[in-house]
């Protein structure tokens, strides 16, 4: 019968989603507390388990059970599984073992000199693993666009959200980056006119830590199902029923590893409340990277950047880092949130000049696959189009093209969903604050149910059931639409 063989299909997903999480896992402790030493065998372990989830995901068995299975008797959610296997197994057999056997060991070796060339701030040290990595990704690109019809950097970006092509990107890049770069202008200017001085405080690790797993708990955060630790970049891994943040800390800047704390745990929040009905399928994963920065940036960016949130963390700050003092008070810390200050570094930078951070990379890396910018040339070519966007230029490597992790992993095709998911992160909040007006007042207080419920119910709970759009739609009424970020700007920094 039909559904005996979808019933076989289902089982056999269950094992290709436990080789993913056990991949995911070993992945976040070799970035984490695996010793300096054992590098080596970690590659090794991460590229057999890539290829043995590869072969099972290409096996004869699913095509066979897919080409058995009657849609017919199928429920609605059973069928969008099919659906979504038939998606991961046809981008699965596109590609050869090999090819993904050197990928991963390409990833691992990159990505663990990028280490040592962000500490040495010394691009010299990971270009060659860095150009080797991105000729295998290019082939891989390449194999993809040719069997789907498609253009090779929308290939790259088909793996971290379905579906997305780079002329739409370029259309809200090309609307947003003019409307940024004035609005920056006239940001700058109104904060000119306003007194405001920044007092220096050190803050431990340890009392950074404290307060951060605070804030984790005030969220939602299941700690039974999840843990926070410590990296070289902040990140978010693991599978739902066993979720692993990380953060950095710096104690000159106690705000920077908090915001991060608080953007993974909305990565996390979405994990966990992802439909356990569905925990080891397809059509039960989330449904790409622009929901999965919705979620971060709507809790870090939307509701933890609020007047109202201040008022609940500045009392918190006052106990848990033994302070006071008007600098302290919740007026203080919201006017130290809201002031802009280009930087550097992307994870730092606040959310008006953030997507100016993304579109540079997101260029840099369509020259890079196009053939127009030689490796050798990135460092420069990133100072470069830096000096034209921020007015001034990286002095170091560290500071430029090495204080990402994403390339070095092979992440390409990632850095856009940050500036959609930045988007349609205030088009859902602004969303759940019509639905739920009560969420600003509860903030006050540190309760993020009403919050996290409204996401729950629109956005988490459905999985990959649905496309992004038709989330977003869904959710708010309208599909993503970049005018909600711009109106949310300007109405926070321009008051």
């Amino acid at each position: 019968m039909a559904s005996d063989d979808y019933g076989k299909l289902e089982n056999r997903w269950k094992r290709i989603s436990s080789l993913s999480g056990a991949i995911s896992l070993l992945s976040w402790d070799s970035q984490t507390i695996m010793p300096s030493g054992a590098g080596d065998v970690r590659a090794e372990q991460i590229a057999t388990l890539s290829v043995l989830r590869h072969e099972e995901i290409t096996s004869n068995l699913i095509a066979d059970l897919l080409a058995k299975i009657d849609p017919e008797v199928l429920t609605d959610w059973q069928r969008a599984n099919v659906r979504e296997i038939e998606r991961v197994y046809k981008n699965a057999t596109a590609l050869s073992t090999e090819i993904i056997d050197s990928h991963s060991r390409a990833r691992h070796n990159c990505e663990t000199i990028w280490r040592i060339a962000r500490k040495d701030s010394s691009f010299d040290l990971v270009a060659d693993p860095l150009g080797e990595l991105l000729e295998i990704t290019k082939e891989i690109a390449a194999i993809k666009a040719d069997k789907f019809n498609m253009q090779p950097y929308d290939a790259l970006l088909d793996e971290y959200e379905p579906g997305a092509k780079a002329e739409n990107l370029d259309a809200t890049f090309n609307y947003l980056e003019p409307k940024l770069t004035q609005l920056l202008q006239n940001v700058l200017e109104h904060q000119a006119k306003t007194e405001y001085a920044s007092i220096p405080f050190q803050v431990t690790e340890e009392k950074q830590k404290k307060l951060g797993l605070k804030l984790m708990a005030q969220q939602g955060f299941n700690f039974q199902k999840g843990r926070l630790d410590k990296s070289a970049h902040p990140f978010s891994g693991g599978i739902p029923d066993d979720v692993r943040i990380t953060t950095r800390y710096d104690e000159q800047d106690w705000q920077s590893s908090l915001m991060g704390v608080i953007h993974e745990t909305g990565h996390a929040l979405y994990e966990q409340g992802l439909p356990i009905e569905w925990r080891g399928q397809p059509v039960g994963k989330a449904r790409g990277m622009v929901l999965h920065e919705s979620q971060s940036l709507a809790l870090e960016m939307q509701a933890c950047r609020s007047r109202e949130f201040f008022e609940f963390l500045a009392p918190v700050i006052a106990d848990e880092f033994d302070v006071s003092g008007k600098e302290w008070s919740a007026s203080a810390l919201y006017q130290k949130c809201l002031r802009i200050t280009p930087n550097f570094i992307r994870v730092d930078a606040d959310e008006l000049t953030y997507p100016l951070h993304v579109i540079l990379r997101y260029r840099l890396e369509q020259s890079l696959f196009s053939g127009e910018l030689s490796i050798k040339d990135l460092p420069a070519a990133w100072n470069d189009m830096f000096m034209k966007s921020f007015g001034f230029r990286p002095t170091n490597d560290s500071d430029g093209c090495l204080q990402d992790i994403h390339w070095y992993d092979g992440a390409f095709g990632y850095f856009p969903t940050y500036t959609l998911g930045a988007m349609a992160a205030a088009q859902l909040f602004s969303a759940a604050l019509e639905d739920e007006p009560k969420i600003l007042t509860k903030l006050e207080k540190g309760d993020f149910s009403d919050l996290l419920d409204w996401l729950r119910e629109h956005v988490h709970s459905w999985g990959s059931y649905y496309s992004t759009d038709e989330i977003i739609k869904r959710a708010t009424g309208l599909p993503l639409d970049p005018s909600f970020y711009i109106s949310h700007l300007k109405s926070r920094y321009m008051q």
